[in-house]
């Protein structure tokens, strides 16, 4: 994708916005659902990471096939959250 940095940088805002709207009783159901949609967005990414063995990410293949469980992790704690 064009613009990769700032691509990188705009999700992290995104992910601190909404982490951020799961403090908040009244925002948490959409806190967790922008989250659990940034999550799914964003796995294609981890798959291309881990099938290259980490190189795309500059990482070890190790942690780069290490993330994909955790996408489903978070995604669950992003629902449960977003159920309170």
């Amino acid at each position: 994708l064009p613009y990769h940095k700032e691509l990188i940088y705009l999700r992290g805002v995104i992910e601190i916005i909404f982490g951020s709207m799961l403090l908040f009783e009244k925002s948490r159901f959409l806190a967790g659902w922008g989250l659990i949609l940034l999550l799914i967005a964003v796995f294609p990414a981890n798959i291309y990471a881990a099938q290259t063995n980490g190189a795309a990410m500059g990482t070890s293949a190790a942690i780069a096939w290490g993330r994909l469980p955790f996408q489903g992790i978070f995604i669950a704690l992003a629902y449960w959250h977003s159920k309170v």
